[in-house]
């Protein structure tokens, strides 16, 4: 995973290349896609969750984020700052911060675990000639793991997310969390998805043939939210909370999409448009799900 997504050479995102988009050559799109309109509805709903807090007292600061695609491009924000860690960057975070990812956790390495004859075994790739395959290896599993499973039960654990969320959470700066993703709580992952969540995107389809094209395709798999969370709430986060994208941004955007909706009521414009795919239920808004959570200073 490491190897196929963040090698300097040949990793897929390391690749200068373009993968974000509605384009031919693009793999895959987000949230950021939709133009300004989704940063629009970011800051509203961060103003919100800084109850009453001056933003002017805040840096924004988006982590992972795909060159050109940062979310505050082309929108005029309420904060003293906004800078960009992108991959390769030291994660130096301090003094009082709005703290943004998109599908940034989704995009961590995974480990692959199958349940077999009573145990759980870590499934690996090895290569023969220029042939890559799966092999099945006798391991320690990791302590989450649940004690016994149905048979060839998959669970991919996205342990290096829970590793991000840790580091993200250090005690060196104050203020609002808010990372947008898509994942499902742990009961969830080790009871309802026997075939594990990870896949590949390549062109703008969705594969399970994970060693199809190393470093040419998208590799990726659910966050676990509760190992999100965690570190969060155990770092003195409060009011830590999961809300699906359509909720969140209903719940603490509200304001601004009455605001859009007015102003393009006479027409079915292409910011309405974007309204409707960030919220819409069968668009991304359940298909996304928003974690925050805020920090006193």
């Amino acid at each position: 995973m490491e190897l196929a997504l963040y090698d300097p050479v040949c990793g897929y995102y390391r690749r200068p290349k373009t993968r974000v988009g509605y384009g031919a050559d693009t793999d895959f799109f987000t949230a950021s896609t939709s133009g300004p309109v989704f940063g629009e509805l970011i800051c509203a709903a961060a103003v919100t969750l800084l109850q009453g807090r001056n933003p002017r007292d805040y840096t924004f600061v988006e982590i992972g984020a795909e060159p050109g695609r940062e979310v505050l491009t082309g929108v005029t924000h309420p904060f003293a700052a906004a800078r960009t860690a992108r991959l390769g960057d030291p994660l130096e975070l301090s003094g009082r911060c709005v703290v943004f990812s998109n599908e940034l956790f989704d995009a961590q390495p995974f480990r692959r675990f199958v349940f077999r004859q009573n145990a759980w075994r870590e499934i690996g790739v090895c290569l023969s000639g220029d042939t890559l395959s799966y092999r099945e290896m006798p391991t320690i599993a990791p302590g989450e793991l649940p004690a016994t499973a149905p048979e060839g039960y998959v669970i991919d654990a996205p342990l290096a997310a829970r590793t991000l969320a840790e580091q993200l959470a250090a005690p060196t700066w104050t203020g609002l969390f808010v990372a947008c993703d898509y994942g499902k709580s742990w009961a969830e992952l080790t009871t309802h998805c026997p075939e594990g969540t990870a896949r590949a995107y390549y062109r703008h389809s969705q594969s399970n043939d994970l060693l199809a094209r190393p470093g040419d395709q998208d590799l990726t798999c659910h966050v676990c939210w509760d190992w999100l969370k965690s570190p969060l709430s155990l770092q003195g986060f409060g009011e830590v909370a999961v809300e699906s994208q359509e909720a969140f941004l209903v719940h603490h955007a509200s304001a601004h999409i009455a605001a859009v909706t007015s102003a393009e009521a006479a027409r079915f414009s292409p910011k309405k448009q974007s309204l409707l795919q960030l919220l819409h239920p069968s668009h991304l808004g359940q298909k996304f799900q928003v974690l925050h959570g805020f920090r006193e200073g």
